[in-house]
């Protein structure tokens, strides 16, 4: 009887601990990490297309995660999708003259904003927008132009 208690007792903790590394999984996968808030100053800039760019989105600096992305709006005005990214404390030495471009990493297409510093003296503060920005490729898109331009070479022959 006690040989059958501890056999459904491992079974439990076995299936518990399971349980626990899909969740764990799941929120790495996600790139959802609710237990560590980056605290830091907001700079936004203006992207014609994001395209899969979400809320939590990594913000780095060659490799090295600086922030994540907070909002994601439209400009009504410009026509183009407004990104605000909360940058940590700690790294308060970006030029002003920075370019943001969103790229795509991993097997799962995350996407993700690089920046790459300038060289201007004056550092990027609470509030300013980054004005040179490159948007995210769109693999719909890039196969588009290339069967377009395909079909007209066929037309033109």
């Amino acid at each position: 009887m006690q040989n059958t208690r501890l056999v459904e007792t491992s079974v439990g903790v076995f299936v518990a601990a399971g349980i626990a590394a899909f969740f764990m999984l799941g929120m790495k996968v996600s790139n959802f990490n609710a237990f560590s808030d980056v605290e830091g100053y907001e700079v936004s800039a203006q992207f014609e297309n994001i395209g899969g760019l979400k809320v939590l989105s990594s913000v780095s600096v060659g490799g090295v995660r600086i922030g994540r992305v907070t909002s994601i709006g439209f400009d009504q005005e410009d026509y183009e999708a407004v990104v605000t990214m909360t940058i940590d404390h700690k790294y308060n030495r970006l030029p002003t003259d920075t370019s943001a471009s969103i790229f795509t990493s991993g097997l799962l297409g995350e996407q993700y904003i690089g920046f790459e510093p300038g060289g201007e003296e004056a550092f990027l503060q609470e509030g300013d927008t980054i004005f040179l920005t490159q948007s995210a490729i769109v693999l719909e898109q890039v196969i588009g132009q290339f069967m377009f331009s395909k079909a007209s070479e066929g037309a033109g022959e």
